[in-house]
């Protein structure tokens, strides 16, 4: 009887160890699920595309998978459309501490929203809005385009270059102005006939923009600031050179010479785990250069000699040294003196009031 007794008090205690650890466990993973760290993204079209929205998603993807943060994102979130606040209001509702905002207009539309939610840890892309709580980010990508400039203003025999650009803000003009300086500083007799879009994405207008631009204007090089690769693609088959943007199109000729490229899980890594470790809106604004491998030229086509790579490698090299490309005597398009000897332009103007045309632009049509 004492026996069976016994081996009942030991199977209680057993029973309360089991308890104890299965509630043990239970607020471990619940304490694990509030601690998890969580970044909103929110983009203006599907993760799952080729071009803007695909390569960011999977930028911000990877930097959190390598950081351990769970992700939650919002797609197709169009700009203009108060659709942008009301994707915030979710994520915050979600539990997220830092929200990405993954187009240029986003930051701008949504500033009350931004300064509602104090506790969130805000990044805007290219954002010419800025708060204690909002921070913007880009990559120098104009270095990127002085360089591409190279190779359009050595490669054209017209001297006339085509760009196909989605609208005249800070970012896109900036990207036109330096592509225009290095198209400029190895062919001085060369222009760059800009044509717009007013769409970030529409194959259509990039389409015709193309065929005009070739058929009308003459251009024998085309480059775009668009989300995907229309342009090189009808450039290719027109047979004429191109330079892309965002991302390396595939396959296309060799005439496709080569393209201003992002890493954006370098740059994203870099902004999270700022965030992460405190330190989140500590600056105004980040800029990555060329030297940190956010921004780059893509490999070249065959079609790019050995005299234009080294040229680039140069320019990359003095770049690198301290060589700014917005320095030094620069004129607009209607003769008025930008910037003078000795000079350079501040990243105040070319973040936010680029607004002007370098000499060498001429914008199609007007």
């Amino acid at each position: 009887m004492k026996k069976i007794k016994n081996k009942q008090h030991i199977l209680l205690i057993a029973a309360g160890i089991l308890l104890v650890f299965i509630i043990v466990f239970i607020f471990t993973i619940n304490l694990k699920k509030e601690d998890t760290i969580k970044v909103g993204l929110i983009l203006t079209g599907n993760s799952t595309d080729e071009g803007w929205n695909g390569m960011h998603y999977q930028g911000v993807s990877s930097a959190c998978e390598e950081l351990g943060v769970e992700l939650i994102v919002k797609e197709n979130v169009s700009e203009g459309t108060g659709q942008c606040e009301i994707a915030i209001d979710e994520l915050v509702k979600e539990d997220v501490g830092m929200i990405i905002l993954s187009s240029y207009s986003y930051p701008t539309e949504v500033q009350d929203t931004i300064q509602k939610y104090p506790q969130i840890s805000f990044y805007g892309i290219s954002a010419e809005y800025s708060a204690d709580n909002m921070t913007s980010y880009f990559g120098r990508m104009y270095q990127a385009r002085y360089l591409a400039g190279i190779v359009a203003g050595m490669k054209t025999e017209n001297n006339v270059i085509g760009y196909v650009a989605a609208m005249p803000n800070s970012e896109v003009n900036r990207g036109i102005n330096a592509f225009t300086l290095g198209v400029k500083s190895v062919n001085p007799d060369a222009e760059v006939n800009v044509i717009w879009t007013n769409e970030w994405e529409d194959e259509e207008k990039e389409s015709d923009a193309v065929d005009i631009l070739i058929n009308e204007a003459g251009a024998d090089v085309v480059t775009y600031h668009q989300n995907q690769h229309y342009v090189a693609q009808k450039a290719d088959e027109a047979g004429v050179y191109s330079i892309g943007y965002n991302a390396v199109a595939q396959g296309l000729s060799e005439k496709y010479l080569t393209a201003a490229v992002w890493d954006w899980n370098a740059l994203y890594y870099q902004i999270i785990r700022e965030f992460l470790q405190g330190k989140g809106n500590a600056v105004e604004r980040h800029w990555f250069s060329l030297d940190t491998g956010v921004v780059a030229l893509s490999e070249y086509s065959d079609y790019v000699e050995e005299e234009i790579i080294q040229k680039i490698e140069l320019s990359k090299l003095e770049m690198t040294e301290g060589n700014q490309i917005f320095s030094g005597v620069i004129y607009d398009n209607n003769g008025t003196l930008r910037c003078g000897e000795g000079e350079s332009i501040s990243d105040e103007i070319l973040l936010k009031k680029m607004d002007w045309f370098v000499d060498g632009v001429v914008i199609y049509g007007e």
